[in-house]
């Protein structure tokens, strides 16, 4: 079993900066990518980045590429999403995901956080 936490939403105005962080624990040594997703109000949950637990490779939906970095800490067991340039379609709830093989980029991660909200204002 994997246990993530979410940790850091909020409200921010537009072009602000926000840090996500995901709290791992559990059979760490058994996941292969960290994911973060976000669902809208009314829309279906969209992939957002994702990397690689060992290897650090990331990949990117095109609209928050050049905005938004995902990376990780093996020691602290612990993923991060830095969100610059803040837009108001960033509001969303944001999970962060884990999972135990390839691919990287799909829906079907193993384990879910509970989320947390992300909220920009014009």
């Amino acid at each position: 079993q994997v246990q993530l936490v979410e940790s850091g939403g909020g409200l921010v105005q537009a072009g602000d900066s926000l840090r996500l962080s995901c709290a791992v624990s559990g059979r760490t040594f058994s996941i292969f990518a960290m994911g973060w997703f976000r669902q809208a109000p009314g829309k279906e949950r969209e992939f957002v980045a994702a990397i690689t637990w060992n290897g650090g490779n990331q990949y990117y939906v095109d609209s928050v590429k050049g905005r938004f970095t995902i990376s990780r800490d093996n020691a602290k067991n612990t993923a991060y999403l830095q969100m610059n340039s803040l837009k108001p379609e960033d509001t969303a709830v944001y999970y962060c995901a884990a999972s135990l093989r390839p691919p990287v980029v799909k829906f079907d991660y193993d384990y879910w956080g509970q989320g947390t909200q992300v909220t920009v204002s014009t």
